[in-house]
């Protein structure tokens, strides 16, 4: 009986401990997880995409590609990896629009401040600067900055719109101009136009540095790319004579696909980690 007592008291205990072990971590993970997939669909022009949605399609592109691989060649363990490399296709796409936007971004940016500086000489207030580039700003941009004008008429809430601007370009060079004009509308001080030029000039040379390194490094991406693929291609049209679909059925085929697949995920991985530079964080998120 005491054995029993203790037994149901650690069960009790572990109940009551539980919620401050393991829910909460993973809660945080799966919204941090969220939020990054938020972010890159905005960033991609994809704001009405939910990452549900992208995971739906994700799967329904995966089973219907293993299904297909699966009637042209009779190897199942062909056609799971098939449906795998189909299955990520709808994230890298994203994750390239995104990457792609915020180049044409990057280079554009420079010259929204510089029309930021000229609305500030010009003695307009920094709601009406910020309302210029609804029409002057860069393009894949300007119905952000139209619906913050929109909302500030309608509120008046500088530092309200100013937050909801910040979501809606999920940008980190964003962040940074749009924090430079909120500290100088709380503080005030007759130097912002100073400050904006120096950041438009720090901009600039960014950007052309960014360029050349990626100019210099984009046929590690492409040859990335294409060492992944061509084995797989060879694979498959290998897999559809039957001799050759019979001897990948077999476990011992099985194994070969399976640590073939690992090998081509981990070197593709370490490839695009070498040439890919690393992307500004969103500090002022």
């Amino acid at each position: 009986m005491s054995a029993l007592l203790g037994v149901w008291l650690g069960a009790g205990l572990l109940l009551v401990a539980s919620p401050f072990l393991w829910p909460r971590v993973r809660m945080q993970r799966q919204s941090a997880l969220g939020t990054l997939w938020r972010e890159r669909l905005t960033q991609a022009g994809l704001e009405r995409v939910t990452p549900g949605m992208l995971t739906a399609v994700s799967l329904v592109i995966g089973v219907a590609v293993a299904s297909v691989a699966f009637a042209l060649v009779s190897v199942p363990v062909l056609a799971v990896a098939a449906g795998a490399g189909a299955l990520a296709m709808p994230s890298i796409l994203v994750a390239s629009r995104a990457r792609a936007r915020r180049r044409v971004a990057r280079i554009a940016w420079p010259d929204a401040v510089d029309q930021l500086v000229s609305t500030v000489r010009a003695g307009l207030a920094l709601p009406d600067g910020l309302a210029t580039l609804a029409t002057s700003g860069p393009q894949s941009t300007r119905h952000a900055f139209a619906q913050f004008a929109g909302e500030y008429r309608a509120t008046g809430n500088f530092a309200h719109g100013l937050d909801a601007l910040k979501v809606r370009l999920a940008d980190p060079v964003a962040d940074r101009i749009l924090e430079t004009l909120r500290m100088s509308r709380d503080v005030g001080g007759g130097e912002l136009a100073t400050i904006l030029r120096n950041l438009g000039t720090y901009l600039r040379e960014e950007s052309a540095m960014r360029a050349e390194i990626e100019a210099r490094q984009s046929w590690v991406m492409n040859a990335a790319k294409l060492g992944v693929a061509a084995p797989w291609v060879v694979l498959l049209l290998l897999a559809t004579r039957p001799e050759a679909a019979s001897a990948y059925a077999t476990p011992a085929g099985t194994v070969l696909i399976l640590v073939g697949f690992g090998i081509s995920v981990v070197a593709y991985r370490i490839m695009i980690a070498v040439a890919r530079l690393p992307e500004e964080r969103r500090w002022f998120s």
